[in-house]
């Protein structure tokens, strides 16, 4: 079901976003809803796939080989500290 929504923007974004989508041959609306179900979809998997704080500064801290084989690294990694 469709519902009217009330929004309050700057008139020169109005603007230019409606020629944007005049340019795409769609509507206004159609553009903010597809953009709306966009980020509600995004922060759904970014909550089920929630990231720390400690993990996110780490990231990009170090360079993983080409030939690196994650699933052996696991086994071995398991056989390690269960193999005693």
């Amino acid at each position: 079901m469709d519902t009217k929504l009330t929004l309050t923007i700057e008139k020169n974004v109005i603007d230019k976003a409606k020629d944007y989508a005049r340019k795409k041959g769609r509507s206004l609306s159609d553009l903010i809803e597809n953009y709306l179900k966009l980020i509600i979809s995004s922060k759904e998997k970014e909550n089920l796939e929630e990231i720390t704080p400690l993990v996110k500064s780490m990231m990009g801290s170090f360079k993983v080989p080409k030939d690196f084989d994650y699933n052996k690294a696991l086994v071995d990694g398991l056989n390690k500290k269960y193999s005693k």
